[in-house]
């Protein structure tokens, strides 16, 4: 098997070198491909910036405006190239990706964009704003023709202006008060996206599996058989819980952010609720294991109660009021219920 793997690993070395060496060199390119390069870069540059500023427009409008700002500006950029292209080389633009060549701007995939934050973005955007600049100047340092040399110098001096414009992203949104603003709507989202669902998932995982939990270990006075019964309560409710939240709401309207990612947050909350009072009974000595297991639910109910403080915006006072009467109940009810 070792083998095999050594064999495949090798293979995949072999074929990455082969790749490699079958892209060109930038120092090999001439004018007229210097250029498609170029034109292709604008316009790909110009699309993941509307792609950013579309997925950022409802959040983050200031933001997304700068976006679309830098687009157009992207956009006039190739169609100058294309103009001095045209006027050179005619209409047909050479099929050449900046993938075939050797030490080219790389741009992440489209799809990424909806895996960063919006202060990912701008960091991402000055950084391709830098690396299109770098393009540009050493591109003016080979061509021999003026017009060509004038023009990338222009568009590196613009990348130039560009590449200051996204780091003075978060001076100019926090000078217009608009940065303040997405902060609280960035908070708002993680609060909707993550809090919530995992607020509940461990509300209900830590007081709903009380009962049985300590309903079994007052009626069996076995560690062993509390355990098996608290493991039970506490992935079942995890499943039903993690499905509940990830049907109840798709995100759309909502702006919950995507179902998936709140029901398994709801459903692993929920299990971890559940299992921190089970835990304990790993011991065999059941005093020690209900003294234990007390102590880890004061704690969850204690924990409970400053996330609703700190993130719902509920007063200490009443977060743990509520927490505390719904967990004692409960708790009692499991201790009667065992008793009897």
């Amino acid at each position: 098997m070792q083998n095999k793997i050594e064999s495949f690993c090798f293979l995949v070395g072999q074929f990455s070198a082969f790749l490699i060496c079958m892209m060109r060199s930038f120092d090999d390119l001439n004018e007229q491909e210097i250029l498609a390069l170029a034109i292709g870069a604008e316009e790909d540059d110009s699309r993941i910036y509307g792609e950013f500023a579309l997925r950022l427009q409802s959040q983050y409008p200031e933001t997304a405006k700068s976006l679309r700002a830098m687009q157009q500006e992207e956009i006039g950029h190739a169609h100058r190239l294309m103009e001095i292209y045209r006027s050179l080389y005619g209409e047909h633009i050479i099929f050449i990706r900046r993938e075939d060549v050797k030490g080219f701007i790389n741009r992440k995939p489209l799809w990424l964009s909806k895996l960063l934050s919006v202060d990912q973005v701008r960091q991402e955007v000055a950084s391709m704003e830098n690396e299109a600049r770098k393009f540009y100047e050493i591109s003016a340092k080979r061509t021999s023709n003026l017009a060509i040399r004038q023009l990338l110098n222009e568009l590196a001096l613009a990348e130039l202006t560009h590449e200051e414009m996204a780091n003075e992203f978060q001076e100019k949104l926090t000078t217009s008060g608009a940065l303040a603003a997405e902060k609280e709507t960035e908070r708002r989202m993680f609060i909707l996206q993550y809090v919530q669902p995992g607020l509940a998932g461990l509300m209900d995982g830590s007081v709903s599996t009380l009962a049985p939990v300590f309903a079994a270990a007052f009626a069996t006075h076995n560690s062993r058989d509390a355990f098996l019964v608290g493991m039970a309560a506490s992935i079942g409710a995890g499943i039903s819980m993690g499905f509940a939240e990830a049907l109840s709401d798709d995100g759309v309207l909502s702006g919950r952010g995507h179902p998936y990612v709140r029901g398994t947050v709801c459903g692993l909350m929920t299990t971890l609720g559940g299992i921190g009072h089970t835990l304990p009974f790993l011991i065999q000595g059941f005093g020690i294991a209900m003294a234990i297991a007390v102590a880890v639910v004061v704690v969850e109910l204690a924990v409970i109660a400053w996330i609703r403080h700190k993130y719902m915006d509920t007063p200490l006072l009443s977060a743990t009021f509520q927490v505390v009467v719904g967990g004692v109940l409960v708790f009692i009810a499991g201790i009667l219920i065992g008793s009897a």
